[in-house]
């Protein structure tokens, strides 16, 4: 993917104002990745976000209306990126059952860095999103957000997967509940090995994650 442009559109009502058509908006996007992940996201604020970035706590607030709006972006982001690497993953392969395994490799493996991006750190946006990103929907508003779409990305990753499901088994009742289930459960997993490891069976940094849910999945679908 090194050398493919890849534009990635998050719909205008997760922001005030789109941050990616300037570098302070970049910025903001860049430098919040890395303090939510260097003090988590309860203890982050926007008025910490701009000492770091060297602008007024309300430049922040042209962006974003609050923080959790900024969560909802950034893991909005995250998942049009994972629908993207999916696309690229699968696109020339003729049997579901390997689409299959290329996307639950992408679902459940450690990420590595694409220099499409060279504002996002996805490393560190990934690790946010296996820590903090059910803090985007486990809220009070969720019904709410859910209708102005927010959480379309996440939506669209599962369907596409799902979509696979159905082309191996077309009688299987349960393609969305399997495929979300898998993703929540390997991030779960995945910050398991880093700070709970008696919770897993894998070390930090092995592939044992993602082989046990591609086994899970083809023993669930009798493959």
């Amino acid at each position: 993917m090194k050398n493919l442009r890849v534009n990635i559109e998050i719909s205008s009502k997760l922001y005030l104002k789109n941050p990616d058509t300037s570098e302070l908006g970049q910025s903001i996007l860049s430098n919040s990745i890395e303090l939510i992940s260097e003090i988590g996201f309860e203890a982050f604020t926007f008025k910490k976000l701009g000492e770091v970035i060297n602008s007024p706590e309300s430049s922040v607030y042209r962006y974003f209306k609050n923080k959790h709006s900024l969560l909802v972006y950034l893991t909005s982001w995250y998942w049009y990126w994972t629908e993207y690497r999916l696309v690229f993953a699968t696109i020339n392969i003729d049997l579901p059952q390997e689409r299959l395994m290329r996307s639950l490799d992408i679902l459940t493996k450690p990420v590595l860095i694409d220099n499409s991006f060279s504002y996002i750190n996805e490393v560190l946006l990934s690790e946010i999103i296996f820590s903090e990103s059910i803090k985007a929907y486990h809220t009070k508003d969720v019904d709410e957000e859910n209708k102005k779409g927010c959480f379309k990305a996440y939506k669209g990753v599962v369907q596409r997967v799902s979509d696979i499901i159905l082309e191996l088994s077309p009688e299987f009742a349960f393609p969305h509940m399997l495929i979300s289930t898998v993703i929540e459960g390997a991030h779960q997993q995945h910050y398991f090995s880093k700070h709970l490891p008696a919770l897993t069976d894998t070390n930090k940094g092995e592939v044992g994650i993602s082989e046990f849910y591609k086994t899970l999945t083809l023993k669930t679908l009798d493959l």
